[in-house]
């Protein structure tokens, strides 16, 4: 729905402390826009977790030197967030030339939308960073790194969507949100998700990361999602690899939540092997 801020759990002081570009944060989105924790009985998992999509720093000052007629699509947005969708008539044209003014309202001096950028962009739009629209709408710019927007990933991504100002996309986040709804496309950004968060020096993911962006992706639509969780928090896993990555997604659609059609004999990564293995012998007791 339109007429309010798509949130997370941002109440938790540690969630505001890293939402600010560190790694590890405490927040969940579930794939209706819905914000909430997902609990279970270990003591470990009495606070809320997730991934911020997009780090965020301190609001940087306006220059004050924009043209009114450029920041007007802005200001009106801001000012009926999510309800300014009447302003604009849906005959007109995308403007590859108002797209670009509208890039420039988060863009610093490199050509670059940056985490003050990336911010005041989500601000604007009625959505927090941490909500996993911001992942949809990154895969959709083909953006490879976290929490930043080049001019050409801007350029192509709004012009694919025909987006040239806030109340256009602001109009669009319904059908972004659902593009979770394909299982074909949730799985791309399920692959995407992976390259998107991993460090660029790394191959593979770190388990902290792993953990918040499977707790964003899949924690709020797989029941063995939190006992998976209590399982990798006492693993002897410090990262996940790709392999294992994809295959949790296979092994989450497939694998049924008491494990009765689970093949040992499957070409399953060790890590689920030894997920499941675990997992029973909890069962036992």
């Amino acid at each position: 729905m339109h007429g309010q801020r798509e949130t997370g759990c941002l109440d938790n002081p540690a969630v505001k402390r890293l939402a600010r570009g560190v790694r590890g944060h405490e927040n969940i989105v579930d794939l209706n826009g819905q914000s909430g924790c997902v609990s279970t009985d270990s003591a470990r998992l009495n606070n809320p977790f997730g991934n911020p999509i997009m780090p965020v720093k301190k609001k940087r000052k306006s220059s004050g030197s924009e043209d009114p007629s450029i920041r007007k699509c802005k200001i009106t947005s801001y000012c009926r967030t999510q309800t300014s969708g009447r302003l604009i008539n849906p005959e007109d044209q995308f403007s590859s030339k108002k797209c670009l003014a509208w890039f420039y309202e988060y863009a610093g001096t490199d050509d670059v939308v940056g985490p003050e950028g990336m911010e005041k962009f989500c601000e604007d739009i009625g959505v927090e960073p941490e909500n996993i629209i911001m992942l949809v709408l990154a895969w959709k710019l083909e953006a490879p790194n976290m929490g930043f927007f080049t001019k050409e990933e801007w350029m192509k991504g709004m012009t694919s969507l025909q987006c040239d100002c806030t109340e256009r996309l602001q109009g669009k986040l319904d059908y972004l949100r659902s593009q979770l709804n394909d299982a074909v496309v949730f799985r791309n950004i399920y692959r995407y998700a992976f390259d998107f968060a991993r460090d660029k020096d790394q191959r593979s993911l770190d388990m902290d990361t792993a953990k918040s962006m499977l707790a964003l992706i899949l924690g709020r639509t797989w029941p063995l999602f939190p006992v998976f969780h209590q399982f990798l928090e006492q693993s002897k896993y410090k990262v996940m690899n790709k392999d294992q990555w994809y295959n949790v997604l296979e092994f989450s659609r497939t694998v049924n939540s008491d494990l009765s059609n689970y093949d040992e004999d499957g070409a399953w990564p060790v890590m689920l092997d030894e997920f499941v293995e675990w997992y029973k012998a909890r069962l036992t007791l």
